[in-house]
């Protein structure tokens, strides 16, 4: 059974700063891509950022140059470095990862974090 284990969410004043990361809890099978998605009240869930398996990252252009997604290998783990926070960041923060097993690709979520932003 895989999961995802979130942590590092919080409460901070605009202009603050978070890391979240997130832990898969076995590695036996091959991690594809991981990534950061978010949900704000009465919205869509939608992609913050986003590694692949080639460690290409990728962040949506409401967050580029302030927030910063990587991966330890080592630890099966994927972290979000968001910094400058506004109170429009403020969401529950979901992660995201597909995996091989065998040849199917099978997608999973966490159970999300909450991220708040005062102005």
């Amino acid at each position: 059974q895989v999961q995802l284990a979130e942590s590092g969410g919080g409460s901070v004043q605009a202009g603050g700063s978070l890391t979240l990361a997130c832990a898969a809890s076995s590695s036996w099978y091959r991690i594809n891509d991981m990534a950061w998605h978010r949900q704000a009240p009465g919205k869509q869930r939608e992609l913050v950022a986003r590694v692949t398996r080639a460690d290409q990252t990728e962040v949506v252009d409401s967050v580029k140059g302030r927030f910063t997604i990587s991966r330890d290998w080592s630890k099966n783990t994927v972290y979000l470095q968001m910094n400058t926070l506004k109170p429009e960041d403020s969401g529950l923060y979901y992660c995201y990862m597909d995996a091989y097993f065998g040849s199917t690709l099978r997608t999973f979520w966490g159970q999300g974090t909450q991220v708040t932003v005062s102005s």
